[in-house]
């Protein structure tokens, strides 16, 4: 959302324009094309159908099921998701993160983000229209290695002043120990073009903001490569323009780097009952899906020609950091299981650490501070299933 006239910054750029060391790459491509128009469509009348998403409804709340729900379908589990609740004067309301973990920089992340709460309306395009962009690179990314983790983010509260986002960025990404490393914050907001107009050219945001202003370089390094990837895997134009009033900004303000997308013909339906899908451009939305998941697979690192059956055959279980010192942290991938064995076994077959863990979260730690150098093999099992990586103490 935002509620101020948007003023151009002035420069229209082409990807072919751009100075940056980006080409296309086929691999990418072939995921790009298959975001599917038919599912921007049915998902934008699904979230068109849930009503008004005002803080405190029980249509918010169903949204934030729909969307739950949608992941799981994906082939993402229970534990990948967690719930950030907040509470604002008699309301309470909750943010969505989804976390797809890195297979190189496991602790830094990408984020892709768009809030699901709407004031007055439906909320179609704003911001019906990024929540469907998000969903379907999910869907796309779910079984594709990437060097940097993802968190796909729903906020909620961003109509109300960014207080999901806020509230995330002081009581998660601000307590985590040690704070959390983000590599980018990628923000969707009214990405759905106007009905009847000509909607060809999306407007890419960069930082512009004096406050900090010691991010504003590599924002405006990072929205160039969003805007070289446009070119690349999708068929539209670009503008340059800054960033405001979204929820990146509450990421900006807490010196990280951010960067986004927002339809050029800007609608005059938001924040009214008739911002309905039938006043959008679906085919712009589709079009605009296809840039974004072709820029979050250049900015996490895709590595779609590694194999998804190599990728998925562990069910995407990894132990990081490798080489480890003191702790070990186990990434339980797409397994979803009640209760878990880890054993750490030395080189002669003794187990020197063992671990069971009930009901784990989705990363789980392990103390291995007593352990002896050297090469190991970290084991987990759970049922029938077992999963064992060699693992070096330093």
């Amino acid at each position: 959302m935002k509620t101020v006239p948007k003023k151009f910054l002035i420069i229209f750029l082409f990807a072919a324009n751009c100075v940056s060391a980006q080409t296309f790459i086929q691999g990418y491509a072939d995921v790009v094309n298959q975001v599917s128009q038919t599912n921007i469509t049915t998902n934008l009348t699904a979230f068109e159908n849930l009503g008004v998403k005002r803080r405190g409804t029980a249509a918010l709340q169903n949204t934030l099921d729909w969307l739950k729900n949608k992941y799981l379908s994906y082939g993402y589990t229970a534990s990948q998701m967690v719930e950030d609740s907040y509470t604002n004067s008699s309301y309470t309301c909750k943010n969505l993160i989804l976390t797809k973990i890195g297979t190189v920089h496991p602790n830094t992340f990408v984020i892709v983000c768009g809030h699901y709460d709407s004031i007055t309306g439906t909320g179609t395009n704003d911001n019906g229209s990024g929540v469907v962009s998000i969903l379907e690179m999910a869907r796309l990314l779910q079984n594709i290695p990437t060097e940097y983790s993802i968190k796909f983010i729903n906020f909620s509260g961003e109509e109300d002043g960014l207080l999901g986002s806020q509230h995330y960025v002081s009581s998660i990404v601000n307590s985590t120990n040690p704070r959390m490393d983000i590599r980018l914050v990628f923000n969707l907001d009214e990405v759905g073009g106007v009905a009847g107009m000509t909607n060809n050219t999306i407007t890419c945001e960069k930082d512009t903001n004096g406050s900090p202003s010691s991010n504003n370089a590599v924002s405006a390094t990072m929205t160039n490569q969003l805007i070289t990837c446009v070119g690349l895997y999708s068929p539209l134009s670009t503008t340059l323009s800054y960033a405001y009033a979204s929820d990146y900004m509450s990421f900006q303000s807490n010196n990280e780097i951010i960067t986004g997308l927002f339809e050029t013909n800007e609608t005059s339906h938001k924040h009214t009952a008739t911002d309905l899908l039938v006043n959008m451009d679906p085919v712009y939305n589709y079009k605009v899906a296809k840039a974004a998941t072709g820029a979050v697979m250049h900015f996490a690192i895709a590595n779609p020609a590694l194999g998804r059956d190599d990728f998925n055959e562990d069910f995407q279980v990894s132990f990081f950091p490798n080489p480890a010192k003191d702790s070990l942290t186990i990434n339980l991938g797409l397994l979803n299981e009640e209760s878990y064995q880890f054993s750490l076994i030395d080189i002669n077959g003794k187990v020197v650490s063992e671990k069971i863990m009930n009901h784990p979260n989705q990363l789980e730690k392990i103390n291995i501070g007593n352990v002896s150098k050297g090469i190991y093999l970290a084991v987990l099992k759970s049922g029938d299933k077992k999963i064992s990586k060699k693992i070096i103490v330093d």
